[in-house]
């Protein structure tokens, strides 16, 4: 028998004895075993995510900390599956088809394990994502495997994930801890899926072929594409803002003294708008352009 139920029966017989309220007494332990103390966990969760184009990558995991140990080669041997992380196995989430070191990568969530060493690191995408640990781990669960330089970094006290070089395609994961770096490259399908979106378009109304033109504008892909996509925008409203971005296609394929009236004719649609948020810009093409 507890301490604490003793002295919780204890008052409960006093108070009962004494003609006081029994159900008071007992109201009274009852909070106190219910009470609990909220102290910060050990190995806190955490997550991190990074929209690449159009594909959300996202990691689930428990932060250990390093608490002065000498981690890897220490506390996480060298040569042994370990779970990257704490408690439960560390997660990698994507939400579109992604390929890995040439690797194709399923959309899906996965657990993702390591095994350490000196010099290199293994990386595992694992089928099942819902594992304690290394104990349920299945060897011929694993989707891919990935072998990753250990590199040199700062000294992080905490495990932490996070994302560098992120471009509309392409992504590295890097996991530091201690003073060690693993990063894990990952291109994301953005070119095959914009393309395929932009296919598929059928809107009645210009923004949307306006956004498309200026994307492969902006990204420098397929002019030609561009120039067809704005031009279907204008057929459908003419606008300041798709007039600009005509204006823009034409000098990219070298054609200044083209894009010269599309722009001054931008400017005097958009000295009408409410919203001509490219004034500037817009001012400064005309001058770099020499327009009459």
């Amino acid at each position: 028998m507890s301490h604490s139920f003793r002295r919780c029966s204890s008052l409960a017989l006093t108070v009962s004895f004494s003609s006081l309220l029994p159900a008071a007494a007992l109201l009274v332990c009852g909070s106190a075993e219910a009470q609990q103390l909220e102290l910060p966990r050990p190995s806190p969760t955490a997550k991190v995510s990074q929209m690449v184009g159009l594909t959300e990558i996202s990691v689930d995991y428990s932060s250990p900390a390093a608490k002065g140990r000498k981690v890897f080669g220490g506390l996480v041997p060298f040569g042994q599956l370990w779970r990257t992380g704490a408690n439960a196995a560390t997660k990698i989430t994507f939400s579109k088809d992604v390929t890995i070191e040439d690797k194709p990568v399923p959309a899906g969530t996965y657990a993702l394990f390591s095994i350490p060493t000196a010099t290199g690191w293994t990386l595992i995408l694992n089928k099942n994502p819902n594992q304690g640990g290394t104990e349920q781990y299945k060897q011929d669960l694993d989707l891919a495997r990935f072998s990753v330089k250990a590199q040199a970094s700062a000294m992080r006290e905490r495990l932490t994930f996070l994302f560098s070089n992120t471009t509309d395609s392409t992504t590295s994961l890097d996991l530091e801890w201690e003073k060690v770096r693993v990063s894990l490259p990952i291109k994301a399908g953005t070119d095959a899926q914009v393309a395929a979106n932009i296919k598929g378009l059928e809107t009645g109304a210009w923004r949307p072929w306006n956004s498309a033109a200026r994307y492969l504008l902006e990204s420098k892909k397929d002019l030609d594409q561009a120039l067809g996509l704005i031009d279907r925008s204008l057929s459908l409203k003419e606008d300041w803002f798709n007039t600009w971005t005509k204006a823009q296609i034409v000098a990219a394929k070298g054609k200044p003294a083209e894009a010269c009236p599309l722009a001054q004719k931008a400017q005097s649609l958009g000295e009408k708008s409410d919203s001509f948020f490219f004034a500037a810009e817009v001012k400064k093409a005309i001058a770099d352009w020499k327009c009459k």
